[in-house]
């Protein structure tokens, strides 16, 4: 009789799993997804290390709103469209909302299919120009004061080991890199910071005519962010369509300085449950 116990607590083993990861399917999808910032595009207001949970249901749901699972080690990769292709065209959303201007939002890329963090800066209708490394929207500068620097070590970070770059260069590494940092005010009052470290081709751009239904977006960290001033056919992002966002970034709730969010050693103490603006 012991036996057909095994067999049946076996059984019952399996199907809590099963029932587990569904639930855990359905609440990524519907709710929250996490996400860890790989790269400095969006310093400082976002760092590398920085762990998050995205907003689903800050603009309703779309095919992007299925998880994607990448597995290197086992070959696995599964896209979001490979699971809710079939809601993906006509640029809609069910239980639909605008983002607002200024929000940071992840995305779809719309070539690539990975998952993007930048910040919404322009609107479906409007016109946005950088000039001197300063963004005008419909023709109108937005407001910008210097604020300092942002200071950082010159060391690899991160699990790719990036090196920072600086405005104060040549520095050694372990030595301080410094970038010029700003507070940009965007029409609609929200403010956030910017840095810059050099001048570069994205700086002096022409009028982008944002398509209805899609949306511009910068990284932070202008001189370092691949965005919607390049187009996706030179590897940036272009516009974004309305259906390509996956939610609204609102808070970090812990970041690592090293290589691993499990490395608890390298948590920053002063980025528990930031709020991000």
């Amino acid at each position: 009789m012991a036996k057909p116990k095994k067999k049946e607590g076996f059984l019952e083993t399996i199907k809590t799993i099963i029932f587990a990861l569904i639930l855990a399917g359905i609440f990524r999808t519907l709710f929250f997804q996490p996400f860890w910032i790989p790269s400095g595009s969006m310093k400082d207001t976002l760092l590398i290390g920085d762990f998050l949970f995205v907003n689903k249901m800050s603009y309703g749901y779309s095919y992007a709103s299925c998880p994607t699972v990448r597995i290197a080690a086992i070959g696995l990769n599964i896209e979001a469209e490979d699971i809710c292709g079939f809601l993906r065209g006509g640029n809609k959303r069910i239980l639909g909302a605008e983002p607002k201007r200024g929000d940071v939002v992840v995305f779809r890329h719309p070539s690539n299919g990975q998952d993007y963090i930048k910040r919404l800066i322009a609107l479906p209708g409007e016109k946005v120009q950088i000039k001197n490394g300063l963004v005008f929207i419909n023709g109108t500068p937005v407001e910008v004061i210097p604020d300092g620097t942002f200071d950082e070590v010159k060391a690899p970070q991160g699990p790719f080991r990036n090196m920072p770059r600086c405005a104060n260069e040549v520095v050694e590494q372990n030595g301080i890199c410094e970038k010029e940092k700003f507070v940009e005010t965007l029409p609609n009052g929200v403010s956030h910071s910017i840095l810059n470290f050099m001048r570069q081709t994205v700086d002096d751009t022409p009028v982008y005519h944002v398509p209805v239904g899609h949306y511009f977006f910068l990284g932070d960290n202008r001189d370092n962010s691949s965005d919607s001033r390049i187009s996706q056919s030179r590897g940036g992002v272009g516009f974004v369509p309305f259906e390509n966002l996956v939610g609204r970034a609102d808070r970090v709730l812990l970041s690592s300085a090293g290589r691993s969010m499990f490395a608890f050693w390298t948590w920053r103490g002063d980025r528990f449950f930031e709020g991000i603006e």
